[in-house]
């Protein structure tokens, strides 16, 4: 039979050591296929969600009521359009949080999106919008996912003519 050591003796690594390796992780610098990718995603999920949400008033886009389940309308006993202004405002408040907190901003969008996917699946005729909602999702989580590491990124520094 194999004797276990009566003490295991911890090691520990010399405080500078660790603080030198995890601020040397921190710096992101901001170039890079990926870093393309984040910003095309962090700035559509600004704007389409803005531009959405203020539709969501005006109508200009699409006709947004007609997108409501009536199962839902029914459900908070509220009309289709006062629905769609709560929504727009909501949709404003994503699109600013994925501005300065993409991070955060994009779960929040993705989950807003399978929120969308649900309402349109009950509705017949909506399948096709609810599948390109639930793609745009992928594309906001992908974002969220992105943001760990480019949120905080630093610019290159400038090459010298």
């Amino acid at each position: 039979m194999l004797a276990l050591p009566q003490r295991l003796e911890r090691v520990e690594r010399p405080a500078a050591a660790a603080t030198a390796t995890a601020q040397a992780r921190a710096v992101v610098i901001a170039e890079g296929p990926a870093w393309q990718a984040f910003q095309l995603l962090h700035w559509a999920f600004v704007v389409i969600p803005l531009t959405a949400g203020a539709d969501k008033f005006f109508n200009v886009l699409a006709p947004w009521h007609e997108y409501l389940a009536p199962a839902v309308s029914d459900m908070l006993g509220l009309s289709a359009q006062r629905i769609m202004y709560t929504v727009g405002i909501v949709e404003i408040l994503a699109g600013l949080l994925v501005a300065f907190a993409p991070r955060l901003g994009g779960w929040l969008v993705a989950l807003w999106l399978w929120a969308i996917v649900a309402n349109l699946m009950l509705m017949p005729g909506f399948v096709d919008i609810a599948l390109r909602d639930a793609a745009l999702s992928l594309g906001a989580l992908a974002l969220a996912r992105l943001a760990v590491q480019y949120q905080d990124a630093v610019e290159p520094p400038r090459k010298r003519p």
